[in-house]
C-alpha cells in the first residue's frame, strides 16, 4: 500500500485544544472573523467547494465505445462485407455495432455524476459569527477561521472544530458508518490514531446535527475536508474492467488472429490448385468474415439487458449492463454493515433483570412485571414520537425505546395521561442521563399493571411523583441506592454494583449499547416541581436494555446462499468492533472468536500484507473510506472479483474501485448511487444472491452461444479447408458462407440468450477469476463435434449428390445449415440432456422454425435459387439432409452423456 496519503486539514484538530485552535487560525470565538479578513481568507483558500477535475468529454466518451478488439474487428467485417456486395450482413453488423456503443456511452456518461452528489451534500447556506454579528452567509464563502453555528436539523458546511455544544448530537452514518447520531463534545482528545467516528470534537462537512445546538470554527473547507477527500478518491479511482469484457478481449484478438489465418490459408491452398483467383479471395475472406461471430455483442447486450429487466423486476437497478454479469464472477462479496447487512434503525434487542441474586437476559417484549416496569420507565422518560401515520421523530435510541414499549401495549400518550409529566432534567454529556418527573394518580388503581403489582415495593404513594431516569449504565447506577431484585427492594451494595456493572461489560462484548433504568417514587410534597432540587438520587435500579441495529431477516439467508455457491462474505464497517462482530457472528460471516482488524491496524500495513490478512478475515472495523478502497484493491490484487456493497458517502471510492459496486436504494446517498454499477431498490442485501444467479446464467448462456456458433464455424471451415486438400471443387460460395452465417448468428444464437438457468447454477463455485470464455475443455469440444459434422456434410454432398456440382453445393449447403440448427437445441445445456426439458425455451423452438423456413425458401423459391446458385432437392435427399445435419445434435447429446457418466 505504500505511504498513505496525508489526510484532509482537519484530521489532527481533535488533538488540539479549544484555545490553541482559535490562536492557530488568528480567529475570535465571540466575534469571529471581520468581514475584510474572511474576504483575504477567501482569496487565499479558494471557496468552500467540491472541485470537480477536467472530466471526459462526450465525445471522447463515445469515441471510445468503438476501440475494444471486437468492434474493430466487427467493424473490419462489416466493410469487407460490403465491399463484397452483401449489404443486408454489413448493415446488420453495423447496427450491432451502433447499438453496444450507444448503450456503452448512456452508461460511462451517467457514471460521471458521482462528484456532481457529492457536491449536492454541501449547502447552500451557512450561519457564522463575523465582525461581533450572526449572519447567514453562502457555504461556498465559508473560510478556516470562520466561526459557525449549529441547530439540530441544520447541516455542517465545513469540518469544525467545536467550541461550544449543548446536548450536541451528529448523525455521521453516511460518512463513518455510525448506525446512531455521535455525541459531541469539546475537550480536545489525545489519541492521534482516533478513527473518523471517534474524533467527537470534530463535526465534518456533509453530515447532519440530528439534536442540540453547538458552535465550532471551521477547521478546513472545500477539498481539504473529509468530504473533499473522498471527492478526490472518486475521481482518481479509475474503473476496472469487467471479467467479461477481458474475457471478450482476449477471445477477439484470438478470433482476429484466426480469421487473419484462414484468408491466408484457404486463398493459397486454392490458388495453388489452380482455382480463380479472384474467387478464391472472396471465399478466403467470406470465412474470415463467417469465422468472427458477428452476433456476439448482440447476444451479450441482449443477454445483460434481459438480465437487467428480470433484476428490476426483483427490485435491482442496473446502471451498467456488464455488471450483472459481473456478479456471476464474483468471489468476495463485501459487504458494509450499516443498512445493508443491518435494519439501519436501533431496536432493544434484550433487557437484563436483576433476579434473586444474579441477572437474567430476556427478550423485552416478554419476561415478567420486572420487565413491564423497566419499560415503563423506558416510555416515561422519551422524548421521541413514533408517529400515529407518518415516520417517528427523535432520536434513534429514544425511538427504539418506544417500539420496544408498544410491542408490550404501552404506548406513551396513553402513559402520560395517566401519569403526567410535570418536570424534567434533560440529558447532559456531563451527567449522561436525563430524568423526568411524573404525577402519580389519587387512585393507585388506574396504575398500569406491571408499576401496580411493585407499588409497594416501590412505595409509590397516591398523588406523588414518580421519576423516570435513564441513560449510561455507571451514572444511572450512581445515582441509585436500592435494586428492585425479583420484586423486592435491595440495598445497592459493592456486591451488586460489580453484578450490575458484568452485565453491561457482557452487553457491550456481545455488541449491544447498554442503558440503565431507574424509578423513584416521592411522596406528595416530597419533591420540589419548581426544577431547583436535584431529584436524581436515591434511586431504584431496575435493569439494563440493550439495543443494536439488528441485522435484516434476509441477510442471513443470503449470505448462506452465498456461501453455498462458493462466495465469501466479508463485512467492512466504519462501526465499533464488537458491534461488527455481533452483527457478523449473526449472518455466520464469522465466528465468536473471529479476528476483527481495525483501520488503525490497516494503517500498519502495506498492500502486500493486507492481501495476507483479507484472505482469512471476515471483519473489518472502524474502517477510514480509504481503508475500504485499499481492501476491495488489496483483494483485487490476489485475483479475486470483489463485489462492494455500501450505502454512504464512505463507500463511495470502494464503490467505484470494485469489480461492482452496489448501492442502496433507499438509504443510500445520491454519492453512492452514482458510484455503484447496481443499485438495490429495496434496500435488501438478499438481492444481491438472486443478481449472482442471474449473472451465472448470462455467462453459461454466452458460453453455449459460443459454443454453437463456433461449432458451426469450423464445420464451415473443415468443408473447405478438406474439399481443397482432397483436390475437390470449391464446396461453398461466398454467398452461401455469409448466408449460413447471417442465418444462425440470427434467430438461434439470439434465442440462447434467453435461456434459463440450470439446477446447478447456485451449486457450484464461481468462476476462476482468469479463466478464459473459451477454455480448453470448450474448444476441443467445438473442434471435435465441428470437423466430425464438417465431414459428414462433405460426405452427404458427394455420397448423394450428383456430378453436378451446383446440386452438391446445394446439399452441403443445406446440411451445414440444418446441423447449426439441430446443435442448437442440443447446446441449451452443458451436461444435461436435451429430453430433460425439451420446452423449456419456446424462443428457441421457434427460432429453429425460423432458421429451416428461411433455408427452404433459399432451396426452392426461384429467385433465392438465382441468387444463391441452389437447386431444389427432392423428398430422399432432403431426408439425407435431415439426417446428415442431425448428426451435430446426436454427437452434442453422446458428449453430454460421457460428461454427466464421467
Amino acid at each position: 500500500m505504500g505511504p498513505k496519503k496525508p489526510e484532509p486539514e482537519a484530521a489532527a484538530w481533535h488533538g488540539v485544544s479549544v484555545d490553541h485552535t482559535v490562536e492557530r487560525l488568528a480567529t475570535d470565538r465571540r466575534s469571529g472573523l471581520e468581514q475584510d479578513e474572511a474576504e483575504r481568507r477567501l482569496s487565499e483558500h479558494g471557496p468552500n467547494l467540491l472541485e470537480q477535475r477536467a472530466s471526459r468529454s462526450p465525445l471522447v466518451i463515445l469515441l471510445e465505445q468503438f476501440t475494444s478488439t471486437m468492434i474493430v474487428v466487427l467493424i473490419v467485417a462489416a466493410v469487407i462485407s460490403g465491399l463484397l456486395g452483401d449489404l443486408l450482413e454489413a448493415g446488420a453488423i453495423l447496427a450491432i455495432v451502433l447499438l453496444n456503443g450507444v448503450l456503452g456511452f448512456v452508461q460511462e456518461y451517467r457514471a460521471e455524476r458521482a462528484v456532481e452528489a457529492l457536491q449536492e451534500m454541501a449547502r447552500p447556506q451557512a450561519t457564522v459569527r463575523r465582525g461581533g454579528r450572526v449572519l447567514e452567509v453562502a457555504s461556498r464563502d465559508l473560510v478556516p477561521g470562520d466561526v459557525v453555528l449549529l441547530e439540530a436539523g441544520g447541516h455542517v458546511p465545513a469540518d469544525l472544530r467545536l467550541t461550544q455544544t449543548a446536548l450536541l448530537r451528529a448523525q455521521e452514518a453516511a460518512l463513518t458508518g455510525e448506525s446512531e447520531p455521535v455525541e459531541k463534545s469539546t475537550a480536545p482528545l489525545a489519541d492521534a490514531g482516533l478513527a473518523l467516528g471517534d474524533r467527537t470534537n470534530l463535526a465534518f462537512m456533509g453530515t447532519n446535527v440530528a439534536y442540540g445546538r453547538g458552535e465550532g470554527i471551521a477547521v478546513a473547507t472545500g477539498m481539504n475536508t473529509q468530504l473533499g477527500m473522498i471527492a478526490d478518491m472518486v475521481q482518481t479511482v479509475e474503473r476496472v474492467d469487467t471479467p467479461l469484457q477481458r474475457r471478450l478481449a482476449r477471445l477477439a484478438r484470438l478470433l482476429a488472429a484466426a480469421a487473419l489465418a484462414l484468408v491466408i490459408l484457404i486463398f493459397t491452398l486454392g490458388v495453388v490448385r489452380g482455382e480463380d483467383f479472384r474467387l478464391m479471395f472472396m471465399t478466403a475472406v467470406s470465412m474470415a468474415v463467417a469465422a468472427v461471430p458477428e452476433g456476439l455483442p448482440a447476444v451479450v447486450t441482449i443477454a445483460l439487458a434481459l438480465g437487467a429487466r428480470k433484476m428490476l423486476s426483483r427490485h435491482a437497478l442496473i446502471r451498467r449492463l456488464p455488471a450483472v454479469e459481473t456478479l456471476g464472477s464474483v468471489t468476495i462479496i463485501c459487504a458494509d454493515k450499516t443498512g445493508t447487512l443491518t435494519e439501519n434503525r436501533m431496536r432493544v434487542g434484550t433487557v437484563e433483570l436483576p433476579d434473586g441474586r444474579e441477572f437474567q437476559r430476556v427478550a423485552p417484549e416478554h419476561g415478567g412485571d420486572a420487565a413491564e416496569l423497566l419499560m415503563l420507565a423506558a416510555v416515561l422518560c422519551n422524548d421521541a414520537d413514533l408517529g400515529e401515520e407518518g415516520p417517528a421523530h427523535g432520536d434513534p435510541t429514544e425511538v427504539a425505546l418506544l417500539a420496544a414499549g408498544a410491542n408490550r401495549g404501552i404506548l406513551r400518550a396513553e402513559l402520560e395521561e395517566r401519569l403526567p409529566r410535570v418536570s424534567e432534567v434533560p440529558f447532559e454529556s456531563s451527567r449522561k442521563r436525563m430524568t423526568t418527573v411524573h404525577r402519580l394518580p389519587a387512585d393507585l388503581a388506574v396504575l398500569p399493571l406491571g408499576m401496580s403489582a411493585l407499588a409497594p415495593a416501590l412505595e409509590i404513594c397516591p398523588s406523588g411523583l414518580l421519576l423516570a431516569t435513564k441513560g449510561a449504565v455507571e451514572q444511572v447506577l450512581a445515582a441509585s441506592r436500592f435494586i428492585l431484585a425479583g420484586g423486592d427492594l435491595v440495598e445497592l451494595d459493592d456486591e451488586w454494583r460489580e453484578r450490575v456493572a458484568a452485565a453491561d461489560d457482557g452487553l457491550a462484548d456481545n455488541g449491544f449499547r447498554s442503558l440503565g433504568l431507574a424509578l423513584r417514587a416521592v411522596p406528595d410534597g416530597g419533591l420540589s416541581e419548581d426544577g431547583h432540587e436535584d431529584p436524581e438520587h436515591d434511586l431504584v435500579f431496575l435493569g439494563l436494555a440493550g439495543l443494536l441495529d439488528p441485522a435484516r431477516k434476509e441477510a442471513g439467508p443470503a449470505v448462506g446462499r452465498s456461501k453455498a455457491a462458493g462466495i465469501r462474505p466479508v463485512m467492512i464497517t466504519g462501526d465499533h468492533p464488537l458491534t461488527a462482530r455481533r452483527i457478523a457472528v449473526d449472518l455466520a460471516i464469522a465466528d465468536e472468536d473471529a479476528e476483527v482488524v481495525s483501520g488503525r491496524a490497516i494503517a500498519q500495513m502495506d498492500l502486500e500484507e493486507l492481501a495476507d490478512r483479507a484472505e482469512s478475515t471476515g471483519v473489518f472495523a472502524r474502517v477510514s473510506p480509504e481503508d475500504k478502497l485499499s481492501i476491495v484493491t488489496a483483494l483485487q490484487r490476489r485475483g479475486h472479483v470483489v463485489a462492494m456493497t455500501g450505502d454512504g458517502v464512505n463507500d463511495a471510492p470502494a464503490l467505484r474501485r470494485a469489480d461492482i459496486g452496489v448501492a442502496m436504494g433507499i438509504t443510500g446517498t445520491d454519492v453512492a448511487k452514482e458510484s455503484a454499477e447496481m443499485v438495490l431498490l429495496d434496500d435488501n442485501f438478499a438481492t444481491i444472491v438472486a443478481a449472482i444467479e442471474e449473472g451465472r446464467v448470462i455467462y453459461d448462456n454466452i458460453r453455449k452461444f459460443l459454443r454453437y456458433l463456433l461449432t458451426g464455424n469450423s464445420a464451415e471451415l473443415t468443408v473447405m479447408v478438406a474439399a481443397l486438400a482432397l483436390g475437390l471443387p470449391l464446396p461453398l460460395l461466398p454467398l452461401q458462407i455469409l448466408w449460413i452465417n447471417l442465418v444462425t448468428d440470427g434467430p438461434p444464437a439470439l434465442a440462447l440468450a434467453v435461456e434459463p438457468g440450470e439446477p446447478d447454477t447456485m451449486s457450484r463455485p464461481p468462476r476462476p477469476p482468469d479463466s478464459r470464455i473459451l477454455d480448453s475443455s470448450l474448444a476441443v469440444s467445438i473442434l471435435t463435434i465441428g470437423i466430425l459434422v464438417g465431414l459428414i456434410s462433405l460426405a452427404a454432398g458427394y455420397l448423394f449428390g450428383s456430378e453436378d456440382e451446383t446440386h452438391r453445393r446445394s446439399i452441403i449447403f443445406t446440411t451445414l445449415t440444418f446441423a447449426q440448427v439441430f446443435f442448437a437445441l442440443s447446446v441449451r445445456s452443458e451436461k444435461g440432456s436435451f429430453f430433460r426439458r425439451p420446452g423449456g425455451n419456446p424462443w428457441l423452438l421457434a427460432a429453429v422454425l425460423i432458421t429451416l423456413a428461411l433455408q427452404f425458401l433459399v432451396i426452392y423459391l426461384p429467385p433465392a435459387q438465382n441468387i444463391f446458385g441452389t437447386v431444389p432437392l427432392s423428398a430422399s435427399e432432403l431426408t439425407v439432409v435431415i439426417l446428415a445435419g442431425s448428426s451435430a445434435f446426436w454427437l452434442a447429446e453422446l458428449e453430454k452423456l460421457v460428461r454427466r457418466l464421467l
